[in-house]
């Protein structure tokens, strides 16, 4: 029979630590368990032990949202099988297939060892861990229901990334129709237009407005290139820090949600992300002004984190939180009602959960509607741009064909 010693927390989140006689690991787990304690380590007792100094992490290499995600349901799965928070800090770390997650949960777990709380270890590093996340692993840890939360958390993390993903895939195919469409064009410009002004100007005769315009165009994107590119390139850093400002991205963001063939699917996948993030942290037991303060954060549009902040201030007056929600004009009547009866009944969690599974339903239905939308919208406009240099360069064949005959 072995001694093993043990570190864990108890269901108020106070550390506990012992020594427990027993036969193998697997029985220490068990029998802690049955304490209802949130396992952090088991070690064998040994003679001498040693620590080994916190890696540092290197910066500028960001952690793919996949990554986060299967962490964090390989992390639930192995605390819900009983495995000591460091030894499975220390399995995950070793799978990590990147260098900076890797050094990451180290640094983690030797915060750990070393007697901070897990969701203060986690804090640390709010690039990959953020408000809700670390928020998520607090009430685990002070609940002594840390396998149930980060079951939770792994749920709304894999929902939010399908979600990302679907969009993203929405806007690939018209990316590629629309530069194809733009290469095509620059090719006709650029290599056939020429060959047809050379022609026209050995006939030395007088061009149609719309001919002259497209050689003009032609000669202009060959000699004169770089001011083109100077200007897109202007125009995108202007963009960008005009979209940095308080303002600028205010407005970019309220325009994102009312475009005219995008608008649609920006607003159901905004209502989609604000539903769920609200629905996981109320069932989590977060305090609701600390949980409408992290949707607001994380709802990425500015125009709805106006519309959450005068939610709390809704709520710090005592009123219902549809108030506000019904004077915006982002969320739809059905989802305002759905969230008052759930307020009224006490199953606002629920309700919150059917509107983010109904509206993911809906950006599906968005996503397929919008690619047979594009696609003969781009044929259309790819058409009438080719239609337009086939005539301009051919008018004046036609011209001299028909002066030819009189």
């Amino acid at each position: 029979m072995s001694t093993y010693k043990y570190t864990a927390r108890d269901q108020e989140g106070g550390s506990v630590s012992g020594k427990i006689s027993s036969d193998n690991e697997s029985m220490v787990v068990a029998e802690l368990r049955k304490r209802n304690l949130i396992i952090i380590s088991i070690e064998e007792e040994k003679t001498s032990s040693g620590h080994a100094s916190a890696p540092k992490i290197k910066k500028g290499k960001k952690v793919k949202s996949e990554d986060l995600v299967v962490f964090t349901r390989q992390f639930a799965t192995m605390i819900d099988a009983g495995i000591p928070i460091l030894q499975a800090l220390e399995a995950l770390g070793e799978q990590a297939s990147s260098l900076t997650f890797k050094q990451t949960i180290s640094t983690i777990r030797q915060d750990i060892q070393l007697g901070n709380n897990l969701s203060a270890a986690f804090a640390k590093h709010s690039q990959i861990f953020d408000q809700l996340y670390v928020n998520m692993l607090n009430v685990g840890e002070t609940g002594g229901v840390l396998s149930s939360i980060l079951d939770r958390v792994a749920l709304y993390l894999e929902k939010t990334e399908k979600l990302k993903q679907k969009v993203q895939a929405a806007m690939i195919y018209p990316s590629v129709v629309v530069s194809m469409a733009l290469l095509i064009t620059t090719v006709l410009i650029i290599k056939v237009v020429p060959t047809f002004a050379t022609i026209y100007d050995s006939l030395g005769s007088k061009l149609p407005a719309i001919t002259q315009m497209l050689i003009d165009l032609s000669k202009f994107m060959q000699n004169q290139f770089y001011i083109l590119i100077g200007g897109i390139v202007i125009i995108v850093f202007g963009f960008n820090r005009y979209r940095r400002t308080t303002q600028g991205r205010l407005q970019i963001d309220a325009l994102a949600l009312r475009l005219p063939i995008f608008g649609d699917m920006v607003c159901k996948v905004a209502i989609s992300r604000f539903s769920r993030t609200f629905a996981t942290l109320s069932q989590s037991g977060v305090e609701i002004l600390e949980t409408l303060d992290i949707v607001g954060k994380t709802c990425g549009n500015r125009e709805i984190e106006l519309l959450v902040d005068d939610i709390k201030i809704s709520v710090r007056q005592g009123e219902s939180i549809t108030v506000p929600l019904s004077k915006s004009k982002v969320f739809p009547p059905m989802v305002t009602h759905m969230i008052a009866i759930g307020e009224k009944s006490g199953q606002m969690e629920k309700m919150l959960s059917k509107v983010a599974e109904f509206y993911d339903e809906q950006v599906d239905t968005a996503v397929e509607g919008l690619t047979k939308l594009i696609e003969p919208l781009i044929i259309a406009f790819l058409g009438i741009v080719v239609g337009f240099i086939v005539v301009a360069l051919f008018m004046p064949i036609l011209s001299l064909t028909q002066a030819l005959h009189t």
